[in-house]
Protein backbone atom coordinates (compact mmCIF):
# COMPACT_ATOMS: atom_id res chain seq x y z
CA UNK A 1 0.00 0.00 0.00
CA UNK A 2 0.95 3.79 -0.92
CA UNK A 3 1.13 6.23 1.39
CA UNK A 4 -1.73 8.12 -1.16
CA UNK A 5 -3.77 5.49 -0.36
CA UNK A 6 -3.55 5.56 3.44
CA UNK A 7 -4.98 9.76 3.03
CA UNK A 8 -7.79 8.12 0.94
CA UNK A 9 -8.16 5.62 3.93
CA UNK A 10 -8.04 8.63 6.24
CA UNK A 11 -5.08 7.54 7.96
CA UNK A 12 -3.03 10.00 6.89
CA UNK A 13 -3.87 14.29 6.04
CA UNK A 14 -1.13 15.84 3.76
CA UNK A 15 1.18 18.18 6.12
CA UNK A 16 3.62 20.58 4.46
CA UNK A 17 6.50 20.90 6.41
CA UNK A 18 9.64 22.93 6.93
CA UNK A 19 13.23 22.85 7.30
CA UNK A 20 12.62 24.82 10.92
CA UNK A 21 10.23 22.03 11.88
CA UNK A 22 12.55 19.11 10.91
CA UNK A 23 15.50 20.79 12.82
CA UNK A 24 13.09 21.23 15.60
CA UNK A 25 12.11 17.61 15.84
CA UNK A 26 15.62 16.74 15.30
CA UNK A 27 16.58 18.98 18.35
CA UNK A 28 14.22 16.59 20.24
CA UNK A 29 15.42 13.73 19.00
CA UNK A 30 19.48 14.69 20.28
CA UNK A 31 17.85 16.12 23.71
CA UNK A 32 16.04 12.66 24.04
CA UNK A 33 18.83 10.35 23.38
CA UNK A 34 20.95 12.87 25.84
CA UNK A 35 18.18 12.34 28.49
CA UNK A 36 18.12 8.57 27.92
CA UNK A 37 21.46 8.10 29.28
CA UNK A 38 21.26 7.31 32.34
CA UNK A 39 20.21 7.86 35.70
CA UNK A 40 16.65 7.46 35.81
CA UNK A 41 14.53 4.15 35.49
CA UNK A 42 14.71 1.66 32.42
CA UNK A 43 10.57 2.74 32.00
CA UNK A 44 11.90 6.20 31.43
CA UNK A 45 14.82 5.34 29.33
CA UNK A 46 13.08 3.13 27.09
CA UNK A 47 10.04 5.88 27.20
CA UNK A 48 11.80 8.72 26.01
CA UNK A 49 14.07 6.32 23.25
CA UNK A 50 10.90 5.38 22.45
CA UNK A 51 9.95 9.43 21.64
CA UNK A 52 12.98 9.79 19.66
CA UNK A 53 12.34 6.93 17.83
CA UNK A 54 8.93 8.24 16.73
CA UNK A 55 9.99 12.04 16.00
CA UNK A 56 12.17 10.40 13.49
CA UNK A 57 9.47 8.51 12.05
CA UNK A 58 7.32 11.61 11.78
CA UNK A 59 10.68 13.69 9.96
CA UNK A 60 10.20 10.74 7.22
CA UNK A 61 6.40 11.10 7.03
CA UNK A 62 6.75 15.23 7.30
CA UNK A 63 9.28 14.97 4.38
CA UNK A 64 7.22 13.02 2.18
CA UNK A 65 4.71 15.60 2.76
CA UNK A 66 2.28 13.50 5.39
CA UNK A 67 1.12 13.72 8.79
CA UNK A 68 -0.74 10.79 10.74
CA UNK A 69 -4.05 11.49 12.00
CA UNK A 70 -4.97 11.44 16.02
CA UNK A 71 -6.28 7.57 15.54
CA UNK A 72 -3.82 5.02 15.55
CA UNK A 73 -1.32 7.62 15.19
CA UNK A 74 2.06 5.93 16.91
CA UNK A 75 1.11 3.27 14.87
CA UNK A 76 0.94 4.58 11.56
CA UNK A 77 3.68 6.47 12.18
CA UNK A 78 5.78 3.46 12.57
CA UNK A 79 4.21 1.56 10.21
CA UNK A 80 5.19 4.23 6.97
CA UNK A 81 9.13 3.57 7.70
CA UNK A 82 9.04 0.87 5.65
CA UNK A 83 6.87 2.45 2.74
CA UNK A 84 9.49 5.09 3.08
CA UNK A 85 12.92 4.09 4.18
CA UNK A 86 12.07 0.78 1.82
CA UNK A 87 10.28 -2.81 2.34
CA UNK A 88 14.35 -4.04 3.83
CA UNK A 89 13.02 -2.05 7.08
CA UNK A 90 10.01 -3.93 8.00
CA UNK A 91 11.77 -5.41 10.38
CA UNK A 92 11.94 -1.88 11.95
CA UNK A 93 8.86 -1.00 11.91
CA UNK A 94 7.62 -4.99 13.88
CA UNK A 95 10.41 -3.94 16.29
CA UNK A 96 9.26 0.07 16.95
CA UNK A 97 5.86 -1.67 17.00
CA UNK A 98 6.91 -3.99 19.96
CA UNK A 99 8.36 -1.44 21.35
CA UNK A 100 5.58 1.01 21.30
CA UNK A 101 3.35 -1.67 22.95
CA UNK A 102 5.59 -2.32 25.88
CA UNK A 103 5.99 1.60 26.06
CA UNK A 104 2.50 1.63 26.68
CA UNK A 105 2.25 -0.96 29.26
CA UNK A 106 5.18 0.87 31.52
CA UNK A 107 3.51 4.29 31.03
CA UNK A 108 0.05 3.29 31.64
CA UNK A 109 0.04 0.11 33.41
CA UNK A 110 2.75 -1.02 35.58
CA UNK A 111 6.28 -0.46 36.80
CA UNK A 112 9.17 -2.36 36.22
CA UNK A 113 8.26 -4.03 32.37
CA UNK A 114 11.57 -2.73 31.05
CA UNK A 115 15.09 -3.85 31.50
CA UNK A 116 18.03 -2.16 31.64
CA UNK A 117 19.07 -4.38 28.22
CA UNK A 118 16.28 -2.89 26.51
CA UNK A 119 16.19 0.51 26.86
CA UNK A 120 20.25 0.10 25.71
CA UNK A 121 18.89 -1.69 22.99
CA UNK A 122 16.87 0.56 22.05
CA UNK A 123 19.03 3.87 22.43
CA UNK A 124 21.50 1.93 20.21
CA UNK A 125 18.93 1.57 17.74
CA UNK A 126 17.76 5.00 17.83
CA UNK A 127 20.89 6.48 17.14
CA UNK A 128 21.33 3.93 14.17
CA UNK A 129 17.72 5.04 12.78
CA UNK A 130 19.00 9.06 13.34
CA UNK A 131 21.84 8.54 11.07
CA UNK A 132 20.08 6.68 8.43
CA UNK A 133 17.00 9.00 8.30
CA UNK A 134 19.28 12.27 7.85
CA UNK A 135 21.26 10.61 5.64
CA UNK A 136 17.97 9.92 3.62
CA UNK A 137 16.51 13.56 4.16
CA UNK A 138 19.47 14.86 3.00
CA UNK A 139 19.69 13.13 -0.40
CA UNK A 140 15.78 13.15 -0.80
CA UNK A 141 15.00 16.46 0.33
CA UNK A 142 17.58 18.21 0.43
CA UNK A 143 15.50 21.32 0.72
CA UNK A 144 15.34 19.90 4.52
CA UNK A 145 18.92 19.14 5.39
CA UNK A 146 19.46 19.92 8.95
CA UNK A 147 22.80 20.86 10.07
CA UNK A 148 23.67 17.61 12.48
Amino acid sequence: MRLNQWVDNGWLRRHKTSREEIENLVMIIDRDLRDAKGGISDDWRFGIAYNAALKLCTILLYAEGFKAERTLQHYRTIQALPLILGKERKADAIYLDSCRSKRNIVEYDYVGGVTEHDADELIEFVKELKADVLEWLNKNHSELRVGR
